[in-house]
């Protein structure tokens, strides 16, 4: 048998034609999750071909962002009003959708605040182990985003655009930065065991960018990677050799396609893929860590106070997981709580009651999100992980009858004024920023959009939004933007001593 060069003697350059399926089925039993969007240790080449990066001191190293898909209300979790609860179950003209007002009644919180913590940020009895760490967080009262429909929002709020076909936050990160390890994937998305969110996988796409950049999808339950697995016999001289003969065959295919780009990243993604399977177990296996680690996240709750809810466990599983890939260089994780279709109680979508929903997801994230941040802390890894939480939107702060056949104690969507918070990654611990009006439905103190939300998290990530750029469609592409320059949230930014 004639000799089949190694890829490290042949290192062929791109593009998959109609070989494709040949490729596939020489795959060494690497699915289509390995192979797809792994690429992420040769982004530099790629980057280096488009418009330069201006890069600024990083604060942070990796992005944690905590996902509430529905839409949290922050009415009855961090946005106290004293107004509301004095005026609840009164009229109130209210902003039901764009430039629409309908006349609706107050709804005052049925939660029990209180002030923690020596910074006395304000946080509910709905989330008391959180509470205990409000002295890590930087809270912004005063976020806005474009849209009222859970759809375009969650595509706003991931891609900084309504309409899909734009990279995600995490692929512009990875596209910017590159990979800090060349044996996992840099841009990890974990769902909710209910269902993705709406819209799906645009969520975490790469949009008009090479697919390399793309989110990966992790599983909470064994295998985390479905289809790395072998077949059953195949060991891994054998992989190694079928991966070397598919180099060697792209190495001639690719002589005469020398101005191609991707077929180097398929080819990638099949060693990324071989690669995976020694150090994806072992990142992914929470066996290793003592039972004070799984107490503190919850991993071992198999079910929550309310019958619909699932319990800490998987959402304390998926905390503890996005620790571990941190230790190991991975850049971006993203992990969603509540899935499924819109408008029911799986999510965060409290139209058909606020507490009922409240008393569902509170529980499946407060003992994760509390762990998680002492876990990061107590290792020295929380001021070089900037963790971000919140949803697409806010609720209101009436009872909405509009969707739920005239039964009140709901909330509809508000994309006027709500929270979100970060921790760690150089913001500004124990710290408030804006402020909603009296009622919480609008944000009057420190207004910011949402592209200043991905500005914040960019620059701490040590990149300028406004350099860093993609050519597509004749524009020089942003995250954040090409209409309308983005601001960084400097008020929320810890400043140097």
């Amino acid at each position: 048998m004639p000799h089949i060069p190694s890829y490290s003697e042949h290192a062929p350059a791109l593009q998959p034609g109609s070989r494709r399926g040949f490729l596939h089925s020489l795959g060494a039993g690497f699915g289509s999750m390995a192979l797809h969007g792994m690429l992420q240790s040769e982004t530099s080449s790629i980057r280096a071909a488009n418009v330069p990066l201006a890069h600024i001191a990083p604060k942070a190293k990796s992005c944690i962002f905590l996902f509430m898909f529905g839409g949290p209300s922050q009415l009855d979790l961090f946005d106290y009003k004293p107004e509301l609860q004095k005026h609840d179950g009164q009229s109130f003209q209210n902003e039901f959708r764009r430039n629409t007002l309908t006349e609706a009644k107050l709804q005052a919180s049925r939660r029990t605040f209180a002030q923690h913590g020596q910074s006395g940020l304000w946080c509910s009895d709905a989330l008391p182990h959180l509470s205990h760490h409000m002295d890590k967080l930087a809270v912004i009262h005063s976020l806005q985003s474009d849209s009222f429909a859970h759809g375009s929002a969650l595509l706003n709020m991931n891609t900084g655009r309504a309409i899909q076909g734009h990279p995600s936050l995490g692929t512009w990160i990875n596209y910017g930065l590159g990979s800090m390890n060349r044996n996992l994937p840099s841009y990890v998305v974990m769902l909710d065991p209910r269902g993705g969110p709406t819209t799906g996988s645009p969520n975490w796409s790469n949009g008009y960018m090479p697919a390399a950049y793309q989110g990966t999808v992790l599983r909470e339950t064994s295998p985390p990677i479905p289809h790395l697995e072998p077949p059953p016999g195949t060991t891994r001289d054998m992989q190694r050799e079928q991966i070397d003969l598919i180099q060697f065959l792209n190495q001639g295919h690719s002589k005469t396609r020398r101005d191609a780009s991707e077929l180097e990243a398929r080819i990638e993604s099949y060693e990324l893929a071989f690669r995976l399977q020694m150090t994806a177990p072992e990142a992914l296996d929470l066996r290793q860590e003592p039972d004070s680690i799984h107490a503190i996240y919850g991993t071992r709750e198999s079910r929550g106070p309310h019958k619909l809810s699932v319990g800490s466990a998987p959402f304390g599983k998926q905390c503890l997981m996005a620790r571990r890939l941190v230790e190991r260089g991975v850049r971006f994780i993203q992990i969603y709580s509540g899935g499924g279709a819109a408008g029911g109680q799986n999510s965060w979508d409290g139209h058909h009651g606020i507490e009922e929903n409240l008393a569902i997801h509170c529980p499946e994230i407060d003992r994760p999100i509390a762990g998680l941040l002492q876990d990061l802390d107590q290792r020295g890894l929380l001021e070089e992980t900037l963790v971000v939480w919140g949803g697409e939107f806010g609720r209101q702060p009436v009872s909405e009858t509009f969707n739920t056949g005239g039964k009140a104690g709901g909330r509809d969507h508000n994309p006027l004024g709500f929270t979100y918070w970060m921790a760690g990654g150089g913001v500004k611990a124990g710290s408030s920023y804006g402020a909603t009006d009296e009622m919480g439905e609008r944000a009057v103190v420190h207004p910011h959009h949402l592209r200043d939300l991905h500005a914040t998290i960019l620059h701490q990530m040590g990149m300028d939004h406004r350099s860093l750029t993609f050519s597509y469609g004749g524009l020089d592409q942003r995250l954040t933007g090409v209409e309308e320059e983005a601001q960084v949230i400097h008020g929320i930014i810890k400043t140097p001593h």
